[in-house]
């Protein structure tokens, strides 16, 4: 019952999700929908066994057709985050490669199917003759998890990358990221991670330690059934559409600052570094919340190429800490002056700029090694 009701929650999720792609075509929508739709089918095989179907209709061809689903979760998976962190993503022709093994394992079982089925007696037996001699192997079965092991391994580590590569740009962009940062990304990783630990743990014990049918494996369908609600209720509330439309390209660099890419290190000019500084000491950008690396650059009127080079090898920062790092000197100020007499830590953190307490006491303890609190019992002391 408990898998029953969340199948059915999960369809209507599904539901919600295909109704939104087709309305405003969001690609990340769509390989939403076609992972929690695989998902699905698999709790709905396994709560149809639960039911005790295939016990009563023993001429059920089901077993044809319980596919290693992992090899194709893995790539969606991968695919899924980068829709949300590729500028404009589409789908494109040369990315179906990274289905290869699932369509192969597909055509692989209706080929079973289709030669069993043309085999004298196939409708009074569950399983044909090909689909025993063949698929049912200890060999076949062996190397069945170890693709499914391998592929869902590789595509997790690829798809963390790209989220760290992620979140290692925006902080090259923009000042404030608390709100980029992708924590439902981060959520989503470690949902299908642990899944995959489960999983992996369950087949070792399996092979190893004790034989397990599919009553004993009853939990981790349990919590991939949570996890499929889990992930499209966050999926369908959260809005990551406009992370898609992040255009991170620099403009070419003007000949103010050299160009030679054999350098490992820009030499920049004094004269750009100065510029910069005396720029965000009297006109003060950084008390602006959404302030990104595009802004600054209009303000002190040089490309987003070239601002973030002279940022980089200049200040030896990222855009993030730069930025902040005058947001953290103007809180000091603000609580030398006697400013937390009239405001709170945070309200003080909101006038310099920052937009989140996470963020503000983050950075605050990044770059000074004190919390908030601990630096005013310093001043006090």
């Amino acid at each position: 019952m408990p898998l029953l009701i969340l199948v059915i929650q999960g369809l209507i999720l599904i539901g919600l999700l295909l109704k939104r792609y087709v309305e405003k075509k969001n690609a990340s929508d769509g390989i939403l929908v076609i992972l929690l739709l695989i998902t699905c089918y698999e709790q709905t095989c396994y709560t149809v066994g639960f039911m005790g179907w295939y016990d009563t209709f023993r001429a059920t061809k089901i077993n044809y057709f319980l596919i290693s689903v992992g090899t194709a979760i893995a790539p969606l998976i991968f695919f899924y985050v980068k829709s949300i962190t590729e500028s404009n993503f589409k789908f494109r022709k040369k990315y179906w490669w990274h289905f290869t093994i699932p369509i192969l394992l597909v055509v692989y079982r209706l080929t079973i199917f289709t030669y069993d089925a043309l085999q004298p007696g196939f409708n009074e037996t569950q399983n044909g003759v090909l689909k025993i001699a063949v698929d049912e192997t200890e060999i076949a079965q062996a190397i069945f998890k170890i693709l499914d092991f391998s592929v869902m391994l590789l595509y997790l580590a690829f798809t963390l990358q790209l989220f760290i590569n992620y979140r290692q740009k925006i902080k090259q962009y923009f000042s404030n990221v608390f709100k980029l940062e992708l924590n439902w990304i981060r959520n989503f990783l470690i949902v299908f991670s642990l899944l995959f630990l489960y999983s992996s743990i369950q087949t070792l014990v399996g092979d190893l330690f004790m034989e397990l049918d599919y009553k004993e494996r009853w939990g981790l369908n349990l919590a991939m059934g949570i996890c499929t609600i889990y992930v499209g209720l966050k999926g369908y509330f959260t809005d990551t559409t406009k992370l898609n439309k992040l255009d991170f390209s620099f403009s070419p660099r003007h000949i103010s600052i050299p160009e030679n890419t054999k350098e490992v290190k820009k030499e920049i000019p004094e004269v750009a570094i100065e510029a910069i500084a005396a720029l965000m000491q009297r006109e003060k950008p950084y008390l602006n919340p959404d302030l990104n690396l595009s802004e600054l650059a209009k303000q002190a009127n040089v490309t987003r190429g070239q601002l973030s080079e002279i940022i980089n090898s200049g200040f030896q920062m990222n855009f993030n800490d730069f930025v902040n790092s005058y947001r953290v000197n103007a809180f000091k100020s603000m609580l030398k002056a006697g400013k937390h007499e009239q405001l709170s830590l945070l309200g003080i953190a909101y006038e310099c700029g920052f937009n989140s307490k996470a963020t503000f006491n983050r950075v605050f303890k990044k770059l000074t090694s004190f919390s908030p609190t601990q630096y005013l019992q310093s001043l006090a002391g």
